[in-house]
């Protein structure tokens, strides 16, 4: 459903961001702002700010922000028309039955065709198991030891040996190539159209609907790759999307089981666990962790005990952390991953590997341990270096203590020596997980860049903070002086608002949709200023950050002068901001 921008600054404008947040996080007022813990990252001191002037909020920890729309759309993993009609049901607003674009309609129509088709494949594969010549991957399945109600519960399935079943199947069902292109299900080449999936057992992929939007198909016999997996499509998103999912969502266990493949998951609910999932044939991803997180506090990884699969925990878990989810990791040693254990072990056995599961921050020690040859001195101390290093991460004083003696205990490193590490450590320790080094001075032009970066960032919060300053620069300032594209586009709005006197920054955050986007836009307006600055400090500081930002402008355009003309014209302003001087009085 389509609304105007002028509906969604009105329900926005009947929504205070600060009533609607207390609804989900506890705030204390601290001057004009209020704080409390990130409901986004697990922290124990409060770093997340809202602002009722700006109506918006930011985390100074994690660096997440946005509008209340923003606010919604991540803690609820709601898209932007669910946050619309969340905010109108909870200000009454009646939202209006507005037509779709002939644009839009059309997307809407695509992604309904497409969830049609991949019923009927879905469909098609499972007639193809239960026939005759799908006997291959019936047998595929007894020999894993699955049942026909986990067959059925899981809507398994087979493709067939025929290269072109499904295409023909379909093709008769009067859907064109261009929709069948869409679909992900078919290569098409040299005239000729192939069934990606064949001579494969079929794994459906469904949305938290239960809605069928991409496969994942095993070989049978030697064939290449042996697990395929639908592409990305307009209704399929890997990132966004897991496994069992739709099924896990209503266990009624308090924490949800992570593997990596699709025969793990089946496997285990099967053996009663049902409150497993899997990532989709990719690394886990921040999209998965924010989902999950809808539906659980706590989650447990079972990725293969091999290599990769410890290098994808240790990937996930930071991921999983920064939505503030309690991780543990189960033990499946000596077997390589849930489905080979449920089978030789059984699930009561694998009941109290979940009740002895390990703690995320033990399990990464004990990871690292492995890249130390701790029989060498030197990289025994090493270790030790970062194992303190990792503890230092822990703001809470209490918590850290609990931790350096767990670790103390579970990795064998002494604890004196482990006290006096941290100790040391905490001296040169910056706040944000990384620690200050002697400058060597090779990399000038990243400072020259970082420092340019944050002029232009300060100058944006400024004019956020003490809009009166605007007048005082817009006729030495625009918009094509903001060298990074983001901040030109901000200041472009900004500068708008502006103008027209009707200063609104959550509007600002609401016009960009990419997540990543919103929370650059609203670090831009939330960078530390000086409270305490007098009049005189203040105008000195707004000279030199106009000047900053102008100069550099200007070097870039000098670079890139065509003529002589435009040069000398350059020059002549580079002279006159020279002289330049702001009055704030």
């Amino acid at each position: 459903m389509f609304y105007s921008d002028e509906l969604i600054e009105d329900i926005q404008n009947k929504n205070d961001i600060v009533d609607v947040v207390s609804e989900y996080v506890k705030l204390n007022k601290k001057g004009g702002t209020y704080f409390g813990l990130c409901p986004f990252h697990n922290e124990k001191t409060g770093s997340f700010s809202v602002s009722p002037n700006k109506q918006m909020f930011y985390c100074f920890g994690c660096g997440v922000g946005g509008s209340v729309y923003t606010f919604l759309m991540k803690y609820e993993n709601a898209t932007f028309q669910e946050a619309i009609k969340m905010l109108a049901d909870r200000a009454g607003v009646s939202l209006p039955e507005v037509e779709l674009s002939g644009e839009d309609k059309k997307k809407r129509e695509l992604k309904n065709t497409l969830l049609d088709i991949n019923k009927l494949a879905a469909k098609f594969y499972v007639y193809q198991l239960r026939n005759e010549s799908g006997e291959i991957g019936r047998k595929y399945f007894a020999n894993r030891n699955l049942s026909e109600e986990t067959i059925t519960k899981f809507g398994l399935g087979y493709s067939g040996k025929y290269a072109d079943a499904l295409y023909m199947y379909l093709k008769k069902q009067g859907y064109s190539d261009d929709i069948l292109k869409e679909t992900g299900l078919f290569t098409f080449k040299d005239a000729k159209v192939y069934d990606k999936f064949f001579n494969r057992v079929m794994f459906p992929i469904m949305d938290i609907n239960s809605k069928v939007i991409g496969f994942g198909g095993r070989v049978m016999g030697d064939g290449e790759p042996k697990y395929l997996n639908s592409p990305e499509t307009k209704v399929f998103d890997k990132s966004r999307n897991l496994y069992g999912l739709n099924q896990a969502r209503s266990s009624r266990k308090p924490n949800i089981i992570i593997c990596e493949g699709y025969m793990d998951v089946i496997a285990l609910h099967q053996a009663g666990f049902n409150n497993a999932v899997a990532s989709l044939g990719t690394a886990f991803t921040s999209g998965q962790a924010s989902l999950l997180k809808r539906y659980t506090k706590e989650v447990l990884l079972t990725y293969d005990s091999d290599g990769a699969g410890v290098k994808a925990a240790l990937r996930a878990i930071p991921m999983l952390k920064s939505v503030g989810m309690t991780v543990r990791v189960i033990n499946m040693r000596p077997y390589k991953d849930p489905d080979e254990f449920i089978k030789n072990l059984g699930a009561d056995e694998f009941q109290k590997r979940i009740d002895d599961a390990e703690n995320y921050f033990i399990y990464e020690a004990n990871a690292l341990k492995n890249n130390y040859d701790m029989h060498n001195p030197q990289q025994t101390n090493d270790y030790y270096n970062e194992i303190a290093k990792r503890l230092l991460e822990f703001d809470d004083e209490i918590e850290r203590t609990v931790y350096m003696e767990s670790v103390s205990r579970e990795c064998m490193i002494p604890l004196d020596i482990l006290k006096k590490l941290v100790a040391r450590l905490a001296l040169t320790y910056t706040g944000e997980k990384e620690y200050v080094q002697p400058k060597s001075g090779n990399n000038k032009k990243n400072e020259k860049d970082d420092g340019v970066k944050k002029s232009q960032r300060l100058l944006l919060t400024w004019l956020i903070d003490d809009s009166l300053i605007y007048s005082k620069i817009k006729n030495i300032i625009s918009e094509d002086d903001f060298t990074t594209p983001l901040y030109k586009e901000v200041a472009r709005q900004l500068f708008e608002q502006l103008e027209e006197n009707r200063l609104n920054p959550a509007k600002i955050i609401n016009h960009f949709e990419n997540e990543e986007e919103q929370n650059e836009v609203a670090k831009l307006f939330n960078t530390t200023l000086d409270s305490e600055m007098d009049i005189k400090e203040k105008e000195k500081a707004i000279n030199d950050i106009v000047l900053k930002v102008k100069k550099n402008s200007l070097d870039n355009l000098s670079r890139n002068a065509s003529d002589i003309e435009t040069l000398q014209k350059i020059i002549i302003e580079q002279k006159n901001i020279s002289n330049m001087h702001i009055s704030l009085g």
